[in-house]
Order: C-alpha cells, then sequence, then structure tokens
C-alpha cells in the first residue's frame, strides 16, 4: 500500500502538483490456460473494480469488457530451525476480459537458442580445461578442490 497523502493546500503560488496513483498493478502469467482474450493482474487491495477498468482504460486504454477479482489468501510456512510461523502477504487477483476481437499474448522476452556451433565449442573447450584442472591436482589429495595452484 502506498503512504502517499497529498495536503490539500499548500503555501505559495501556483499550486504546481503532480498526483501518483496509490494504486499498483502487476501483470501475471496465468497458471491454467484462458482464452486469450482475458488477462491475469495482481493489484492493489483497495482496487475495485470499477478502478481496475477505469485505470487500464484511461492509463494504458485498453478496452476492457469485463472485470472479475478475488482475493488470493497467502501460504502458511513454518520455520523449521526457529519454529515459528509466517505467513505471505494476501494478493487481490483480477481477471480483465478484453472484447472478443482482442487478443493478448505474453511477451516473449528470452530468446530460446537452439543448438548452435558456438555453444558446442564451449562446451568442449570447459570439459578440456576441467580435465587439465583435475589432471594437475590429482596428486593433492589433502588440499581441497578450491585451493589450486
Amino acid at each position: 500500500m502506498s503512504t502517499r497523502w497529498y495536503p490539500i493546500y499548500q503555501k505559495g503560488n501556483p499550486q504546481l502538483r503532480v498526483f501518483l496513483p496509490n494504486f499498483w498493478m502487476k501483470l501475471v502469467r496465468p497458471y491454467d490456460k484462458q482464452q486469450p482474450n482475458i488477462v491475469h493482474f495482481h493489484c492493489s487491495m483497495e482496487m475495485t473494480k470499477y478502478d481496475i477498468k477505469n485505470y487500464l482504460e484511461k492509463i494504458y486504454n485498453v478496452p476492457v469488457v469485463h472485470v472479475r477479482t478475488k482475493i488470493a489468501l497467502g501460504k502458511f510456512k513454518k520455520e523449521i530451525v526457529k519454529g515459528y510461523i509466517t505467513k505471505d502477504e494476501d494478493v487481490k487477483v483480477a481477471y480483465v476480459t478484453l472484447p472478443k476481437t482482442h487478443k493478448f499474448e505474453f511477451p516473449d522476452i528470452f530468446e530460446k537458442k537452439t543448438g548452435s556451433e558456438d555453444d558446442a565449442k564451449a562446451l568442449e573447450e570447459t570439459k578440456k580445461s576441467f580435465k587439465k584442472f583435475l589432471e594437475k591436482n590429482k596428486d593433492r589429495t589433502d588440499v581441497p578442490s578450491w585451493f589450486s595452484i
């Protein structure tokens, strides 16, 4: 939760203020397969369905048909060593439905590399250097492996 509280009046002229929203939204990859026009968000607990709809339409110009929300409880974890129980924070989950004509695909940030020659060469060089390391230190059984010449 944001702790920004704006004063109603500030002394002096001009009254220039920048209002930042107290809300936040995080785009999340859904756990289960969903229709291509449904988008999954984690958002601030104070946000209502109308806030979510207005937030996406006014700030990001995303047409929204319907918004469903639920509150997901945080997981309970037991600290094994110290014996106490902790709980993760609860999260409000929003399922936003876009028009049928719109399709949302999660962006692919990382390139998927196929087995290239450079990778094979690097792997072979790593294997050779490791064999050389083992040969160099095979007579030093009493010295740890990280302590080498």
